[in-house]
């Protein structure tokens, strides 16, 4: 086993661990908890070995990188997440290559997906994404504007919602964004009664705060850095 491959299996089955931890801290099955390991601007050949550890979630933020490692891994049975900004111009891209896009943060991109969700036959699951602590940086719809897109989105073939995504402030403690988490929680349990179906998903926690997200009720975790190490600079 090549030295990236061993150090690679050793971060992921230490971060499984430790959501393991925190799953059981908040009576949780550790199973409903899913890792994906965030891969972006990482090359495909750290994909491929994390694969022959039997971890195949992987998330990516870039569309024209993501698409290049969809082909160039296509022998292998991986489940890739769109979790980054997408423009609607781009989605055409994006649905039927992606399980799961966490990003959808507006009608116009949730009609794109389905429109072409739909010139595919496919139907596309999506997320959510809402900016709760309303910074000015972050994607997301506020809390105001979730019902009404999500009955838009309800009314879309193309496209299936699924639950709802958030990424927090930074804070050095990790406990500082438990009420972000706590948040996203409470409105899926009002968004399951609105639309009248199960949303099964909360995406949320990242490599320093995952603990108060699992304990809030994550059931997708997005970890980067504590997997692959430091980002390579973007050229």
């Amino acid at each position: 086993m090549s030295d990236r491959k061993t150090e690679l299996a050793e971060r992921v089955a230490e971060v499984k661990e430790q959501l393991a931890a925190a799953a059981a801290l908040a009576d949780r099955n550790p199973e409903d908890v899913h890792l994906l390991a965030v891969s972006k601007l990482h090359p495909a050949s750290d994909i491929r070995a994390l694969a022959e550890t039997g971890q195949m979630d992987f998330g990516e933020n870039y569309v024209q990188e993501a698409l290049g490692k969809l082909e160039e891994l296509s022998d292998l049975d991986l489940n890739f997440h769109f979790i980054g900004g997408l423009q609607s111009n781009k989605a055409k891209f994006v649905s039927g290559n992606f399980g799961l896009v966490h990003s959808v943060d507006s009608r116009k991109l949730a009609q794109a997906l389905h429109k072409k969700a739909v010139s595919l036959n496919v139907v596309q699951d999506i997320l959510i994404q809402v900016n709760i602590s309303g910074e000015v940086q972050k994607s997301g719809i506020t809390e105001e504007l979730l019902p009404d897109m999500a009955d838009a989105v309800m009314e879309m073939e193309g496209v299936r919602l699924v639950g709802l995504m958030t990424m927090p402030p930074f804070f050095d403690d990790p406990e500082r964004a438990r009420p972000v988490f706590a948040r996203l929680r409470e409105l899926k349990v009002v968004l399951e009664k609105q639309v009248g179906t199960k949303l099964p998903h909360l995406s949320m926690g990242m490599s320093g705060d995952f603990v108060p997200a699992v304990e809030e009720g994550a059931t997708l975790v997005r970890i980067g850095t504590q997997i692959f190490g430091a980002r390579p600079p973007q050229g």
